[in-house]
Parts: C-alpha cells; sequence; structure tokens
C-alpha cells in the first residue's frame, strides 16, 4: 500500500514543466477545485480535506507577527518626525494584509532544503536557523519597498486615503511624505547589503528599477498606449508583479535552490501578482470605499485605463471616443462605465486573473519531488493561496 507522502509526492511533482506551460489546453483545464485537490490522490478523502484546508495564513503568522515587529524597530530614525512618518503604516492596526510576506515566508519553507549537506562544523538545525533568519530579511526589505512605493504612488495620485485611514501625505504633507519613502528605500537596500549576496541585491534593485519604470510608464502614457493591452500588461508587471517576482527568486537563490527552481519560484511571483492586480482592477469597479480603504472607481478618475476598460473597449469600440476625450468630465466617467457594464469588461478580466493563478499554481507543481511534510503543507498553502488572493472582494 503507498504512504500518505508518496501519494502526496507523486501529485506535488505534477506534469513535468513543458506540459504544463507549454500546452494551453492544459493550463486552461486547470481549474481552481482541482488545484486545491490536487496535492493528494482522490482515493484519501480524509488526507485531501485536510490538505485543503491548509491555511497559508496560520503557517506563517507568528513569522509574520515576527517580521511585523523587526519592520516597527527598523524604520527608527534619528530625527522623529522622519521615524513617525517612516513608520505610519508599520504601526499595529494599519499594518495591511501583509500579502507579500505571507507569500515569501511560504516561498521560504516550500524550498527543500533538508536534503542538502551539512558542513561537518555546523549543526542542520544551525544552518536552517540562520537560512529562514536570511529569509525573513528579504520579507521585511520587500515590504519596506512595497510600502514605500505606495506612498510615492500616493503623493503622485494626491491621494486622501490609504488602508482606510488618511494617506501619508495628507497627514504630513507631500515633502514628508517623499522623504520617508525615500528613507525606506534606502533603509532596505542598507539591509540587503547586509546579506553579502550581490545576485540578491541584483534582483531586488531591478523590481525598485521596475516600480519607477510601471509609475512612469502609467503617467505618460499616450491615448494609444492606454487603449493597448500589451501596454497595461508591462505596466502592470512592473508595477505589482515585479517586486514580488523577484523576491521570491531571491529566496529560492538563498536558500541554495537550482536556477530551474529559483526560476519557478520567480514565475510563482509573477504569476500571482498580475492575478492579484487583476482583480484589483476588478474590484476598483464593484467594491466600496470602505472594503477597499480608499475610494471606489480611482483608476478611471485618474485616467488610468485597466483590463475591464480595455475588454469593454474591444466590444464597443466607440469606447475609444470617449478615452481619447478624458475623464475630467463625469459625464466621460458615466458614459465609460455604461460601456463596461453593458460588456463582459468585469467577467473577461476575472478569466485572465484566474488563468494566471493556474500558472502560478503550476510552477508550484513543477517543483522537485519532497517527502517532508512541512514542505508539502507550504506548497500547498502556496496553491491554495492563488484561489484565496483571486477569489476576494476586498
Amino acid at each position: 500500500m503507498t504512504t500518505l507522502f508518496s501519494r502526496i509526492v507523486s501529485r506535488i511533482s505534477g506534469t513535468p514543466r513543458k506540459t504544463l506551460f507549454g500546452c494551453p489546453q492544459c493550463y486552461q483545464s486547470l481549474v481552481f477545485k482541482t488545484l486545491c485537490h490536487s496535492a493528494i490522490d482522490s482515493d484519501t478523502k480524509g488526507d485531501t480535506a485536510l490538505m485543503e484546508k491548509v491555511d497559508p495564513y496560520s503557517l506563517v503568522a507568528d513569522e509574520i507577527s515576527l517580521v511585523s515587529k523587526r519592520l516597527r524597530s527598523s524604520v527608527v530614525a534619528k530625527v522623529p518626525e522622519l521615524s513617525s512618518a517612516a513608520g505610519y503604516f508599520f504601526k499595529e492596526g494599519v499594518e495591511g494584509k501583509r500579502t507579500c510576506s505571507m507569500v515569501l515566508l511560504l516561498m521560504a519553507r516550500a524550498m527543500d532544503i533538508h536534503g542538502t549537506e551539512t558542513p561537518f562544523y555546523c549543526t542542520k538545525d544551525s544552518i536552517t536557523t540562520e537560512l529562514h533568519r536570511r529569509q525573513q530579511l528579504i520579507a521585511e526589505v520587500t515590504e519596506m519597498i512595497h510600502v514605500a512605493s505606495l506612498i510615492h504612488d500616493d503623493v503622485l495620485d494626491d491621494a486622501d486615503t490609504r488602508r482606510g485611514i488618511g494617506s501619508l501625505n495628507f497627514v504630513v504633507g507631500n515633502k514628508l511624505a517623499v522623504l520617508a519613502g525615500d528613507f525606506l528605500l534606502f533603509r532596505a537596500l542598507r539591509i540587503l547589503a547586509s546579506l553579502g549576496n550581490t545576485e540578491v541585491v541584483s534582483l531586488l534593485a531591478t523590481a525598485v528599477e521596475n516600480l519607477v519604470t510601471g509609475e512612469t510608464m502609467q503617467m505618460a502614457a499616450t491615448v494609444e498606449q492606454c487603449s493597448s493591452m500589451e501596454y497595461y500588461m508591462q505596466k502592470t508587471y512592473n508595477k505589482t508583479a515585479s517586486l514580488i517576482s523577484n523576491s521570491c527568486k531571491a529566496i529560492a537563490l538563498l536558500s541554495g535552490q537550482t536556477p530551474r527552481v529559483a526560476t519557478l519560484a520567480f514565475e510563482y511571483g509573477k504569476h500571482l501578482g498580475l492575478a492579484y492586480q487583476f482583480i484589483d482592477d476588478i474590484l476598483d469597479f464593484t467594491g466600496t470605499s470602505a472594503s477597499l480603504g480608499k475610494g471606489s472607481l480611482s483608476d478611471i478618475h485618474q485616467g488610468i485605463i485597466t483590463a475591464p476598460i480595455l475588454y469593454a473597449l474591444e466590444e464597443f469600440p466607440q469606447l475609444q471616443y470617449v478615452i481619447e476625450k478624458g475623464f475630467e468630465n463625469p459625464a466621460n466617467v458615466d458614459l465609460a462605465l455604461d460601456y463596461l457594464w453593458k460588456s463582459h469588461g468585469i467577467q473577461r478580466t476575472r478569466e485572465l486573473a484566474r488563468k494566471h493563478a493556474n500558472l502560478a499554481a503550476a510552477a508550484i507543481h513543477s517543483l522537485p519531488q519532497t517527502t517532508t511534510m512541512d514542505v508539502i503543507k507550504s506548497r500547498q498553502a502556496l496553491i491554495n493561496l492563488t484561489q484565496l488572493l483571486t477569489t476576494r472582494n476586498k
């Protein structure tokens, strides 16, 4: 009789990578229910239910709490006003969902390091503890970069709310908000330098560069570029998916994984980040200010064209005229929304999110086999997360 381990391992390894990534029919046939069941065989209903119930947050809740405490101490500056501003979004109660930290800490656990050789002068436990500490630093750095980008975005957008409270620029003014964002970026780079890994530093520096590039693409887009799905996808990768994908790859490299495994970690972060943003784009039209923690319809009021409108444009080419006129006039916003609700824009954007969520899950399925239950559970949690983040309503 096969063991639970062998049944799980046979499914975790999944179909060869070429089949999953190279065959559109294959990844399109992967639905969320299948993904959540796929870690084990159907003949073990109790085991299936157990794996389905793996809660991503609960697996790393203690680590997330530790990362949050370290972040609060890491952003202390010599000038009290700067400390207060830099730590504004790290205070308890306004920390956000800590999604980046959760993904990265789960990815760290999903990297099977139990088969690596241990130097004669070290113990396995000492190596594992040191590795986890370094991987937690990546989570801290990523949160700093992420928050810095939000602060800068709010300044550029003249936003007045974020996470259900006043935006930092609204509370302390643009100048101090910009300085606080800069401070977080430089503090993040200093922590990165302490890791002594030039490839990891390069990955996170690339992510910061992409964040700036994406924001510039959004600001400087022509009407033609605003109407291009290809342009939108590249901008979305730069602004949203690049940070998490490069951070996932950094986690893999720090744990001594092969280039192939590091690439799979990157692919997971990339597709999860894209799927997350597509759902955000939907919620900007369907959510409420209370659920979003900021104003609804904020993108279109700023003239930012996202996937739902782009899909509506494919069905109603006359929408192009509205886009060209701009959205300073509320009547043009209402007209664009009228076309959107008559189209399949929301549905098609949701399907796009599901497609990329499936690709993220496929990357986890393609990781090398393991017999370590903690690793198996973490990989299942990453798969479950693709569903949780793309079926959310806030």
